[in-house]
């Protein structure tokens, strides 16, 4: 089994056509590449991946340190991607290949912006030893405290890790779910385990990079996302977008997928293929969420799933519960240059006295509709939406205090925490306003512990399910968290 780019001798054949890949047997005698080993250990990539020639990496496959699977897998069936998981006939194309010489060769779409995975596609891992790291006794340095339902929490992510077993924390919004992470990591870092904590989000990694370097300084942490320069860095410890997973292999011993119900996770079953394939067989999986899919919450409920809460914030005040406010057919009031009277004397009771305000809107095309009303009065405030190249500047003038209000989409339901507060949603019976987004909306206000409380208002021209679930959900929390003695007021 030899390789060829070019010129194939008449006897070789594509990866695709040989039934059974061989093993051969671990040279120990063998001096393999210790940078190869960084590079690939835990991983599938391609060979235009890899910074060596394929004669190199073809020695140290048939000296047993290095695995080929196909790329691409073919039945008369179905057509299966090995790498993102993808089964959809309409996203498989073929070409005429060069590389295999065959006019019809099969390639993935789906994830084809990580390197073209075809039929003649092998997917490289490593499968000799492991590099030997060494251990320390306690790699964690912190010296924060936790509160009593953050340590409950804390405790079972620990023993989950230990024991390899899977755990959801449900955690309301604001709760210090990071926190809970650092005794369960640390355990995991002490027995030389290797841990990823995953996320669909660039801009949360970007956050929880140094807030886990600064926890963890004596270990080396390798920080991925589209572009990153640490994409061959085999680190200990892993924080990475779901997308980076795709090039993971049974790598990690314990995965940590935050905001498990965010988009695009939620939506890509690739991203949840790719977390799949990165565990190592055995291994513990722990999913974090202030909102798990109503799917989920039946299976913590009903026994199905293993689960704890922390349904108090630390500052021990309770989650302000959303107002519903009707405000008529606002979408015919925008239409004639106005704003529902509701909305308006909302908006003015807090801009008047400076209070910062996030006012969510389901549309774009409303979004500047509603600013040219309001900019007549107020002009200093802002609009933000995911398209938004000053998006980053104007969430930062907001945390200045340099903005009091920002119009949004549901691209700030999550992820940014303003101190002092107040939240409507405009428009809330909109369909894009799922029972997860509102409980995350209504999560923005009432963080700090300076200002633990704020207002939270719904409003809307007909109530729906995923309103009246969102406040129950928040009730409930609030409920649970008295009976544990975990709010005071």
């Amino acid at each position: 089994m030899t390789p060829y780019l070019y010129d194939f001798p008449p006897e070789s054949l594509p990866i695709s056509s040989i039934d059974t890949i061989p093993k051969p047997p671990l040279n120990e005698n063998y001096s393999y590449n210790k940078e190869l080993l960084q590079i690939l250990h835990g991983k599938q990539l391609l060979f235009e991946n890899l910074p060596y020639s394929i004669e190199e990496i073809h020695q140290h496959f048939e000296n047993g340190y290095i695995s080929y699977r196909k790329g691409i897998t073919k039945t008369k069936i179905k057509t299966v991607c090995a790498r993102c998981g993808n089964k959809e006939r309409s996203l498989f194309a073929s070409f005429s290949c060069a590389r295999c010489g065959e006019k019809e060769c099969t390639y993935c779409r789906k994830c084809i912006m990580m390197g073209r995975v075809s039929e003649c596609t092998p997917l490289i891992g490593w499968c000799g030893p492991a590099s030997v790291r060494d251990l320390m006794e306690k790699p964690l340095e912190w010296a924060g405290t936790l509160s009593p339902g953050q340590q409950v929490a804390s405790d079972q992510v620990k023993q989950a890790v230990i024991e390899n077993k899977e755990l959801l924390v449900w955690a309301v919004c604001g709760a210090g779910k990071t926190e809970v992470l650092f005794e369960g990591i640390n355990a995991a870092l002490a027995f030389g385990k290797r841990v990823c904590i995953a996320t669909p989000r660039t801009d949360v990694v970007l956050e929880l990079g140094p807030r886990f370097k600064a926890v963890f300084p004596g270990i080396q942490v390798a920080v991925l996302y589209g572009g990153s320069e640490d994409r061959h860095i085999q680190a200990p410890l892993t924080i990475a977008t779901t997308h980076q997973l795709l090039r993971f292999y049974k790598a990690f011993d314990t995965v940590i997928l935050d905001e498990v119900d965010a988009f695009p996770y939620t939506a890509d079953e690739s991203l949840q293929y790719a977390v799949r394939q990165s565990r190592k067989e055995t291994s513990s999986m722990i999913y974090l969420t202030a909102t798990p899919s109503q799917k989920w919450q039946n299976e913590c409920h009903s026994g199905k799933r293993n689960f704890v809460t922390i349904p108090a914030r630390y500052h021990r005040h309770p989650l302000p519960v959303p107002s519903f406010k009707w405000c008529g057919n606002w979408e015919k009031s925008l239409k004639n240059d106005k704003l529902p009277s509701a909305v308006s004397h909302w908006i003015k009771k807090r801009l008047d006295n400076q209070k910062q305000c996030l006012l969510f809107i389901p549309k774009i095309d409303k979004l500047e509709k509603v600013l040219t009303i309001l900019r007549k009065t107020y002009p200093k405030i802002q609009v933000v939406h995911a398209e938004d190249p000053d998006r980053k500047d104007k969430v930062q003038m907001m945390r200045n205090k340099e903005i009091t209000m920002l119009i949004t989409t549901t691209i700030l339901e999550r992820g940014v925490t303003f101190p002092n507060i107040d939240v409507a949603v405009l428009g809330a019976e909109d369909r894009i306003f799922t029972e997860s987004a509102l409980v995350q909306i209504a999560g923005r206000v009432g963080r700090s512990a300076q200002f633990p409380s704020g207002d939270i208002t719904f409003f809307h021209y007909g109530k729906t399910e995923s309103m009246v679930k969102a406040q129950k959900q928040i009730i409930k929390m609030n409920s649970e968290a008295k009976k544990k003695g975990l709010i005071d007021y």
